[in-house]
């Protein structure tokens, strides 16, 4: 471990790269799912173009959650990106961003679920209020799920062992 890298830190640039990617594919998903957003019947939501794009977006907040480590946007940071780059300076605790992955994964996967059940406006929606907070991570460093992460860890309700 280099000196004045806490222990089990991350790049904090690679979260970022990954947020830019993800708003990518989220603000094309916004596009898709508002082409189609009345026009969709029961048999063919299965095959909306924004639907199938939003799906996969939340498959790939899953893989974040349960294996950051393979996951496909950080490993094409650290074998591709990170070389390229000069060392980093800045680390942070790898928690708060896979915390972060989760809240997309629910917010998608929510916008999903409820395009299923027939809701017209679920999809845009939760796509559009994903890529706002992908948006904000990319360009800014807001990353508003380690944010919601550190105000539940504060308030004790994650991230703390209680004392017996």
């Amino acid at each position: 471990m280099s000196e004045g890298r806490p222990a089990r830190g991350i790049d904090a640039r690679g979260p970022r790269f990954a947020a830019g990617i993800t708003a990518a594919l989220l603000a094309v998903a916004v596009v898709l799912s508002l082409l189609t957003v009345d026009s969709v019947g029961a048999p063919s939501r299965f095959t909306d173009p924004g639907f199938l794009l939003t799906a996969v977006i939340a498959l790939l907040f899953l893989w974040g959650v349960v294996s950051p480590r393979t996951a496909p946007w950080g490993v094409l940071y650290r074998r591709v990106v990170q070389p390229r780059l000069a060392p980093a300076t800045e680390f942070e605790d790898p928690r708060p961003p896979r915390f972060a992955q989760g809240v997309g994964l629910l917010v998608t996967g929510v916008g999903v679920a409820l395009h299923i059940a027939g809701v017209p406006w679920a999809l845009p929606v939760a796509a559009a209020m994903a890529f706002v907070a992908a948006f904000l991570n990319a360009v800014f460093g807001l990353c508003l799920g380690c944010q919601l992460y550190l105000l539940l860890q504060r308030g004790g309700l994650i991230g703390r062992r209680r004392a017996a």
